[in-house]
């Protein structure tokens, strides 16, 4: 088994999305002792826009691409391959403005390509969105929670249907003082671990994720 970690947030390790997908790659190597992880950190690598010349490359049929359009899609490839080498996914990301951070869109524009549509088929996905606000159902903003069926969207058209999400909400408590961060962490790490143990009901998974 292969488990792809990818974490977009431009924040440090102790950002709250990092801590939880950190979480749930031990977790997960605890459940498969010889499985293989691989991390992605779209923070730390350059990932260009596209532009008219990355998109020519890309409707160019392979065989007859020139030099210059094979580097313009070295990257795509590079990040597409590791979809498809990995049995499993957790993606990491904190919202900004309502939608994902700026590097993972632009990750996104990199791996969706001509013949793309469900290519991911008998993938899993598990995603650790960390929110400042409150965004969960019937929350007072949930209404403003486009991130979530924006990833459902994009996920099931690249075949993924197997999908959870874990909900970090509320993370302005921390800047506010109204609670410690390992104390807002704690329950959120409790549920991830409990994804992974054995005869678990998802009980404490489902606190997180219905509805979402």
């Amino acid at each position: 088994m292969r488990l792809l970690c990818i974490n977009s947030t431009p924040m440090s390790d102790e950002a709250i999305s990092r801590r939880l997908t950190k979480a749930f790659v031990q977790g997960w190597r605890c459940k498969n002792r010889d499985g293989i992880v691989i991390a992605r950190d779209l923070a730390s690598i350059d990932i260009p826009a596209i532009n008219a010349e990355w998109i020519c490359a890309n409707y160019t049929p392979e065989g007859s691409r020139t030099k210059q359009q094979d580097e313009l899609l070295r990257l795509s490839k590079e990040l597409i391959a590791e979809l498809h080498d990995a049995d499993e996914y957790v993606i990491g990301m904190p919202m900004h403005n309502w939608g994902p951070p700026s590097k993972f869109k632009l990750w996104v524009d990199q791996i969706v390509v001509p013949g793309c549509r469900g290519v991911l088929s008998q993938k899993s996905c598990t995603f650790v969105i960390a929110t400042g606000w409150h965004h969960r159902p019937n929350s007072a903003r949930a209404s403003e929670n486009y991130l979530v069926p924006w990833l459902r969207t994009l996920f099931g058209y690249l075949g993924v249907e197997d999908v959870r999400f874990i909900m970090a909400d509320g993370s302005m408590e921390i800047a506010k003082g109204g609670i410690d961060r390992e104390a807002f962490l704690a329950p959120h790490i409790e549920a991830i671990h409990g994804l992974f143990m054995e005869g678990r009901d998802d009980y404490l998974a489902a606190r997180y994720m219905e509805g979402v």
